[in-house]
């Protein structure tokens, strides 16, 4: 896999130039950070990063030594209306996975994440509605947030370049009721050794919110300083971590906002069921989300 785990190569619209004025230093910097990165070893594993160059992004694959399947995990590819075409471009037999969740529970989740980034500070709700209500198209806090869960437009864009072979699609809550056979399934559609059993009892990285709203952008800066991760002892930063913050899953949708976000997925809920050729009842229905949940590992 790539030591930059979503390089957003093919995504051509996150680039700091198509980015909100609020969000463009951020974006000018990670991309500098990335270029810097890709002039050192390219050994280091990275969240990820924005690599323009076609050169560059072969950097990140030169480890590999005759493996049956590399790649990459940018979630971007799947909302962005340039890369199915620039994948089929330049690898036109790849294989294309998408793990899709629940659009009311993916915006949800978007949402709890700008929370403790801090990069917004009202509720869902507000939230939501601001989205509706923004008319500017660049990469910012309120778009693409609701884009990203009109799965069904997505998917088509993907099937106008490559054959329903090369494409895996699994839905997420049905993962989580069997971890072991949904491993089996992604190794068999890469063609690599089904039998093996990876270890997934572990969390590795478990998102979370701040109990306290208003301080999340200050312990978000405080969380990525060099300090904090260098020099405080692994046990002193849980701790601290677990007095400041709670995790993502304590977290739950109020009924009436899952049932605002369905108003608006559930055109496109149906339509992608016709792609599918099966039901999605467990994304209409409360209680298969919940007991879904349940089954997450802890």
């Amino acid at each position: 896999m790539s030591p930059i785990k979503e390089p957003c190569h093919f995504s051509t619209e996150v680039r700091p130039e198509n980015f909100t004025p609020a969000m463009r230093s951020d974006a000018l910097r990670a991309e500098g950070e990335t270029l810097r990165y890709l002039y050192g070893s390219v050994e280091e594993v990275r969240t990820g990063g924005i690599v323009r160059r076609w050169e560059n992004y072969l950097q990140l694959f030169s480890a590999a030594r005759g493996q049956r399947a590399i790649g990459e995990a940018s979630v971007g590819y799947l909302v962005s209306p340039h890369a199915p075409a620039g994948i089929a471009q330049r690898i036109p037999h790849a294989k294309i996975m998408m793990v899709l969740r629940s659009p009311a529970d993916r915006a949800f989740s978007h949402y709890l994440h700008c929370i403790s980034c801090g990069l917004i500070r009202c509720s869902f709700r507000n939230y939501v509605i601001a989205a509706r209500r923004n008319k500017d198209e660049r990469l910012g806090v309120h778009y693409p947030f609701l884009s990203m869960g009109f799965y069904a437009e997505q998917i088509r864009r993907y099937l106008e370049h490559f054959t329903r072979g090369q494409l895996g699609i699994w839905i997420y809550e049905e993962t989580l009721q069997s971890q072991g056979e949904f491993l089996r399934e992604v190794f068999r559609f890469l063609g690599v050794d089904d039998a093996f059993e990876p270890v997934c009892c572990e969390r590795h990285h478990e998102p979370r919110v701040p109990r306290v709203m208003g301080v999340s952008k200050p312990l978000h800066w405080a969380r990525m300083t060099r300090f904090c991760r260098e020099q405080l002892p692994a046990p002193l930063r849980a701790s601290i971590r677990n007095i400041l913050y709670r995790p993502n899953r304590q977290v739950r949708m109020k009924a009436v906002d899952r049932a605002m976000l369905l108003d608006i997925y559930r055109a496109d809920i149906g339509a992608l069921e016709e792609i599918l050729g099966r039901k999605l009842d467990i994304w209409l229905n409360d209680s298969s989300i919940v007991n879904a949940q349940k089954q997450a590992p802890p």
